[in-house]
């Protein structure tokens, strides 16, 4: 298959286009190298792409020349749309760069899906849309109506757009909620791998709400195997049945759905820091403080939507998963 990818030099972006590529598809990467964190990481990765033979454009979504130009030269049948301004605190300090890249970026991709009509769109969407829901574990069917930071807002609008285009145009799209991805070649801004540099520098690392949190913790392996069971299966229109759609986050009058991508499992903070703990060597010196503005303090996906599409069992624990970080962790700065 002809596969466009975007946010290629991102974590998932990254980990996605080489599985793809490993399995034999024609894969085309996009990426805009946003200095959100460490370019050298970035670089880092597409440098490790390109030499397994996959093309990355460098531009902008909000170029919408430039995007027409990568969509018509890759000519692809399917999308995997991962590009986006991630993060929650950092929506707090710069929500213009959400606006930018996660709505009228997002927009540009919808119009030349509307244009192009691939056999399916997928897009990342995040467990943070589910906000102040405290009914656990997270299914698809629960409301998000009550999103607790504007990066969660702008990937609730996400599915919105992507579900009117859906219905409009009648094009085949899924929304993936990504829970707490962690892994080899991850985000520098994410807890697990704050907390590494630090512990690796004896430096105090920063444990919100007292460490009293859980985490539905997703290994970035286990996360490629879900979108590449995702990408065949396209979805349809399902009847509502006594005010319940007959598969978890299907429309009733569009080809789109929802899917959580998770663990299904959900596991302590504390626990988790002590994993790394173990794999590192190093005892963690803990500065506990408040819950931050925009966090939530459990989170915990139900995956029996995406177990029952694609077959997905996770097959990677923390423990291991933490280890294959922390062997990769040492290896890249040469420790």
């Amino acid at each position: 298959m002809r596969v466009l990818v975007t946010g290629t030099a991102g974590f998932i972006g990254f980990h996605l286009a080489r599985r793809l590529k490993a399995d034999g598809h024609e894969v085309t990467g996009f990426d805009n190298m946003s200095p959100y964190y460490d370019i050298a990481l970035k670089r880092a990765r597409l440098e490790n792409l390109r030499t397994a033979g996959v093309p990355v454009a460098e531009a902008d979504l909000c170029d919408s020349a430039a995007l027409q130009d990568v969509w018509q030269k890759a000519d692809p049948e399917i999308v995997v749309h991962l590009a986006a301004q991630a993060g929650v605190r950092y929506s707090l300090e710069n929500p213009q760069a959400y606006i930018d890249s996660n709505l009228v970026g997002f927009s540009n991709m919808l119009e030349l899906v509307r244009a192009a009509k691939p056999m399916h769109f997928l897009y990342a969407s995040t467990s943070s849309v589910y906000g102040a829901n405290t009914t656990l574990p997270w299914s698809e069917s629960h409301p998000v109506e009550h999103p607790v930071s504007f990066y969660a807002a702008t990937k609730k609008s996400n599915e919105m757009m992507a579900h009117s285009y859906s219905d409009l145009f009648r094009l085949p799209m899924t929304g993936m909620r990504f829970f707490t991805v962690y892994g080899e070649w991850g985000r520098p801004d994410m807890a697990f791998f704050k907390f590494a540099d630090a512990m690796l520098k004896d430096e105090p690392i920063e444990v919100y709400n007292h460490g009293k949190m859980t985490r539905d913790f997703t290994h970035v392996s286990d996360v490629v195997d879900a979108v590449v069971g995702l990408m065949p299966t396209t979805p349809e229109p399902v009847a509502v049945v006594d005010g319940q759609a007959a598969q978890l986050g299907t429309s009733p009058v569009a080809p789109h759905r929802l899917v959580n991508i998770a663990s299904g499992t959900r596991v302590e903070l504390m626990d988790y820091i002590k994993c790394l703990e173990n794999s590192l060597g190093v005892k963690a010196q803990i500065n506990f403080t408040g819950m931050a503005a925009g966090d939530v303090r459990d989170t915990w996906g139900d995956v029996s939507a995406l177990s029952e599409l694609t077959g997905y069992k996770p097959k990677v624990g923390v423990d291991d998963g933490i280890a294959y970080f922390a062997r990769w962790y040492r290896d890249y700065f040469g420790l």
